[in-house]
């Protein structure tokens, strides 16, 4: 439990929340959302106690423990990777640690046996016995292989490291667990196995996620940051979102009478119901909206980027042939002997459990990178767009926004520029910024915008989320599901690959599997999944 008490948070004159009063119960786990800037990790910091706000009180209940997400990669890095998991409980491991300094001593004394007799109970009571078979099945979970978990942490990727800091949050049952951004760098199968580990989580659980199929996974409840205020509400992200559109529309209908709008929305609400009664989520979960207050639904103040993609020409029936396509990096094969043929309307995701194998693949049919064997043809008609994984080459310029969209324009007119910037949230003085300067979500604002003008009738999307919000997330989503071309794309984002795509191809250093289906039925089918072990195995 951790209430939270008169809290306010002011950096100079600009306020970020104030008179927040809440309380976060055990058994449930809530989903912090806000707008960049907004405060959600400033919340994050001040829970852990890492940050003092600026009025108002933190109170955990008496005895509890609570874990953190650590976000420094290098503080563990003389330590094995065991030992930092380890840590995540700091009483049982400095009882460990006490242990082994007594019985180390060589002049052992009458006092060093009652201590020791006293850790012992205190070990044991903190089912320190089975402390390290408890870690290694976190880390297993999370895919750090068993001959890793005795490795210095320096050895490790920085992939790697993020999972065993993600095991070291999770361990020993911390009675409230605040987890920022806990998926990155974490593939789907890595992702679906936390998603789950946490639906059945009975503890006190704080997230912060821009993945929306993690969120509607995890979440009983939803906390917004929004006019400069935190509220909590019942439901998960998707309920928030819908809730939030539905009510801003109805703000928008000026003559709707208020018996209306409220008929309207208690359907929503008796909607979104059923369908979290038929989630995976456990039962004390689906009744997370009975208490749900009608007033508590209001319009979101978000702003979202307008991505609207219109090709210029319908594409023919020929879209794209690939043939023998191999590729390897640094003597890896990433894949081999690639044969597919891309049919109209297809929306395909490509997987892989080598993420350089999709870009490596998407370079070569962009001409940006020669295969080691294998050929591929575009269709006459097709006109593509691509959205790399790697931009930064785009962006080693200080001219400003207006000249940087200039160069792949053939319009140069400052009104027509200024237009796509503004969809993309650039208004003002910000068309004058620095290319140079952007942060990540900023530079793939730009990129869109880049891809918007070429009216392309075939979209090649390298992780196309990667830095960005959940409201621009949100409209590329929405965007993308009723683009009316060809989908070729590698994403970390369930949910941006379940609406989307209704095609699967898989790479492997042994071959490809190529099906038909959406994603979700893609990862439950068995024939599917036993064809997916034989050929990483082979």
């Amino acid at each position: 439990m951790i209430a939270v008490t008169g809290l306010a948070m002011q950096f100079g004159k600009r306020i970020l929340f104030q008179d927040v009063n809440l309380k976060f119960t055990q058994g449930n786990c809530y989903g912090i959302i806000g707008a960049n800037g907004a405060g959600k990790s400033t919340l994050m910091r001040i829970l852990s106690g890492q940050l003092q706000p600026t009025r108002g009180s933190i109170q955990q209940g008496v005895g509890e423990r609570m874990s953190v997400l650590s976000q420094d990669h290098f503080a563990y890095d003389e330590f094995t990777v065991m030992d930092t998991v380890l840590q995540g409980h700091d009483v049982l491991w400095s009882i460990m640690k006490e242990k082994d300094a007594l019985y180390a001593k060589e002049d052992f004394t009458d006092a060093d046996g009652i201590r020791a007799s006293e850790l012992e109970d205190k070990f044991a009571e903190l089912n320190g016995w089975n402390a390290e078979s408890d870690a290694a099945a976190l880390l297993s979970g999370l895919g750090i292989r068993e001959d890793k978990h005795q490795m210095l942490m320096k050895d490790l990727s920085g992939k790697e490291k993020v999972r065993v800091l993600l095991a070291k949050a999770l361990f020993g049952n911390p009675d409230n667990l605040l987890l920022d951004e806990p998926t990155n760098d974490l593939d789907l199968e890595t992702v679906a196995w936390l998603e789950n580990y946490l639906s059945n989580c009975e503890n006190t659980v704080l997230v912060v996620s821009h993945d929306r199929h993690f969120l509607d996974a995890v979440s009983t409840h939803t906390l917004d940051i929004d006019y400069n205020k935190i509220t909590l509400f019942a439901g998960n992200y998707s309920f928030w979102y819908e809730s939030s559109q539905l009510a801003l529309r109805q703000q928008q209908q000026a003559n709707k009478k208020a018996e209306e709008k409220r008929k309207e929305l208690l359907e929503f609400i008796q909607r979104f119901s059923a369908n979290v009664a038929k989630s995976k989520q456990t039962t004390s979960r689906k009744k997370m909206l009975e208490k749900l207050n009608v007033e508590e639904i209001q319009p979101s103040s978000r702003r979202y980027p307008g991505i609207i993609f219109t090709p210029q020409r319908e594409p023919g029936n020929k879209i794209l042939e690939v043939h023998g396509l191999t590729a390897s990096i640094e003597g890896t094969r990433l894949f081999e002997d690639v044969n597919f043929t891309i049919e109209r309307n297809d929306k395909v995701v490509f997987l892989s459990h080598d993420p350089r194998a999709m870009t490596a693949l998407f370079e070569i049919i962009n001409g940006r990178r020669r295969p080691d064997a294998g050929t591929f043809e575009w269709g006459q008609t097709i006109t593509t767009a691509y959205l790399p994984l790697d931009n930064s080459e785009f962006f080693n310029t200080d001219m400003n926004l207006v000249d940087w969209l200039c160069q792949f324009s053939n319009d140069s007119s400052e009104i027509y520029l200024k237009g796509f910037l503004g969809k993309m949230l650039f208004s003002g003085e910000e068309v004058l910024k620095k290319a140079s300067v952007l942060s990540g979500g900023e530079k793939m604002r730009c990129m869109i915008a880049r891809m918007m003008m070429t009216d392309a009738n075939t979209l090649i999307l390298d992780t196309p989320t990667n830095h960005l919000d959940l409201e621009s997330i949100q409209a590329f989503n929405n965007t993308l599901k009723a683009f009316k071309g060809n989908i070729l794309m590698s994403s970390h984002d369930h949910e941006f690959i379940q609406t989307i795509c209704n095609r699967v191809i898989e790479l492997t250093p042994n071959g490809i599997i190529d099906k038909i289906m959406d994603f979700d039925d893609y990862l439950t089918d068995e024939r599917v999944q036993a064809q997916r072990e034989k050929l990483y195995n082979a």
